[in-house]
């Protein structure tokens, strides 16, 4: 694996790699040696995952290692899109379960549902989501900054809840579209379930994997613009103990504190 640089930005930790490839496993690496140290001082670990093109080469690698007692993980999701189909392949829990969960059988899955009263569903997963703490965080950063579904517009750093409802930025769901999730923007639904920031940030170790140019302008936003919720990402050189695991394509030459 080709690290070009590692440093500090304010409290968060930045791993730059030469490509994508090197960056997820990497970004694996570091994540199953956390999982293990954990499962060794506890009975469960609980985990949120995003579903996201970025997070491919990190699952994939994730997904393959050998002797991690998955049985013992309790996983979560960070979002989902409110009104698609169950069946529909841009759902997150399908993406989820394709790439993740359907590979390594975790000892609990707990999916957002697409359908019912969106407002019973905050409720519900919330209920859910702090029953215990949170362990592992694994994210990424979208093209407007955003951290799950929390686009600038509805971002709050000081959110009450755990789990909210969301009308989505223009540009989170142009996002979808660069992504290849979605043929059209019209395709591309206006309204999420979102874990909130406040959620996120009290995981106890994230694990952040930002590859690609498509994401350049959030990458260097996030490690050089003021912290606030015109980019949310921000946020993260707040949190005490998160990585940011980024390539070449995605970030220039980082200048740390």
């Amino acid at each position: 694996m080709t690290l070009l640089q590692q440093g500090k930005r304010d409290r968060l930790w930045v791993k730059r790699f030469a490509h994508r490839d090197a960056l997820g496993i990497a970004a694996a690496e570091d994540a199953i040696a956390y999982l293990q140290q954990l499962l060794q001082q506890q009975a469960v670990v609980r985990m949120v995952f995003a579903a996201a093109p970025s997070q491919h080469e990190f699952l994939a690698a994730l997904a393959a290692a050998p002797n991690l007692y998955w049985s013992r993980i309790h996983a979560f999701h960070m979002d989902e899109y409110i009104g698609l189909n169950e069946d529909a392949p841009q759902r997150f829990s399908h993406f989820l379960r394709e790439h993740l969960f359907d590979r390594v059988q975790p000892g609990e899955v707990y999916l957002i549902p697409s359908g019912g009263d969106p407002a019973e569903v905050c409720r519900e997963y919330a209920r859910k989501l702090e029953a215990a703490p949170i362990d592992v965080v694994c994210l990424g950063i979208g093209e407007n900054g955003h951290l799950a579904f929390n686009d600038p517009p509805v971002a709050d750093f000081s959110d009450p809840l755990s789990v909210k409802t969301v009308q989505l930025d223009h540009a989170c769901r142009q996002q979808q579209v660069n992504d290849g999730c979605f043929p059209t923007l019209e395709q591309v639904p206006t309204h999420a379930v979102t874990l909130t920031i406040p959620a996120l940030m009290r995981g106890t170790r994230l694990f952040c994997m930002v590859p690609g140019a498509t994401k350049r302008a959030a990458v260097q936003a996030t490690l050089h613009d003021a912290i606030s919720t015109a980019c949310p990402a921000t946020r993260l050189r707040q949190h005490p103990n998160c990585t940011l695991y980024t390539d070449a394509d995605a970030c220039a030459e980082v200048i740390f504190d």
